[in-house]
């Protein structure tokens, strides 16, 4: 297990302390404010916290968070929004279906479709990081009237990805986690504490600890082994599907595990505007390592 966290933490891709607003006290008083849902895709019981009313934003974290995660950027916009951030199949207190089927791309976009008509809304702004990014920008490709903008944080573009790892070997030698994660079994290599000692507030990481102690580690892996690209990789050459919305793109640059090169030629994949934000002294997770700037961000751009 010592192995597998040095290997962890040797991908960068757990921050090394979070920035101002994430200590326990905000902990505490965002877990106060924001009241809970669910939505059901097809049997599968999603959770939400929900926080602020006007226009609905949808936040979708990824691997290994919960929704938590976006409580700076969730208060910053709930002044005059609606903002959502949904559990994850698998995750916390969302439901955790057995198979890897059950972690297919559609359905997870499915499950973020059952939230916006759970709140009563048709389309929503769309907001991922990591797997949330990859659900996010499949959402807006195959749900374009329900997308009315698209924000993705450290997740590039489907197809920039597939292109690095066809052929940059820096990102296939760096995408090896990915591959042990496809392995069978991997997931007896996790646990709640291993998933979060990257969390140095002892007040956040409880609640940390005890979200990935309701989780299902076999189902986190799930995403990897249904939706990562496998070996050998091979550039996607399917027919193009523009995304249609406004798009904002935040990058923390010190992200081993999905190097920025992946970030060129997005603009030919949308159709509208793109607007690329790159922090360079923030990693993997960009909305924890610069709150703020990405909070800051959001709230200006959203309001154009």
């Amino acid at each position: 297990m010592k192995t597998f966290l040095n290997w962890f933490v040797g991908l960068s891709l757990l921050a090394a302390l979070w920035s101002h607003g994430a200590d326990g006290s905000a902990l505490l008083d965002i877990e106060r404010k924001v009241t809970h849902g669910y939505a059901t895709n097809n049997g599968v019981r999603i959770h939400y916290a929900r926080l602020g009313q006007g226009p609905l934003v949808v936040m979708i974290h990824g691997f290994p968070d919960y929704w938590l995660t976006w409580r700076v950027p969730m208060e910053a916009l709930a002044k005059d929004r609606e903002v959502v951030a949904i559990d994850q199949r698998g995750y916390n207190l969302s439901d955790r279906p057995k198979g890897v089927e059950n972690y297919d791309i559609n359905l997870l976009v499915d499950d973020v479709a059952a939230v916006i008509r759970a709140r009563g809304q048709e389309r929503a702004i769309i907001v991922g990081h990591d797997w949330g990014g990859f659900v996010a920008w499949k959402f807006a490709m195959t749900r374009p009237a329900m997308t009315e903008k698209l924000v993705v944080l450290n997740l590039p573009h489907p197809r920039g990805l597939s292109r690095e790892l066809a052929n940059n070997p820096e990102q296939q030698k760096n995408s090896a986690y990915a591959r042990r994660f496809q392995q069978a079994g991997a997931h007896t290599n996790l646990t709640a504490e291993g998933l979060t000692f990257w969390v140095k507030d002892p007040a956040v990481r409880e609640r940390y600890v005890e979200a990935f102690r309701r989780s299902d580690f076999e189902a986190m892996l799930n995403y990897y082994k249904r939706n990562y690209p496998r070996e050998p990789y091979v550039q996607d050459s399917s027919p193009l599907v523009k995304v249609q919305c406004s798009v904002l793109l935040i990058h923390g640059l010190k992200d081993t595990a999905l190097l920025s090169d992946a970030l060129n030629g997005t603009w030919n994949w949308v159709e509208k505007d793109l607007t690329l934000l790159t922090v360079p002294e923030a990693d993997h997770w960009v909305q924890q390592d610069a709150a703020e700037l990405v909070s800051r961000m959001l709230v200006s751009w959203l309001r154009r």
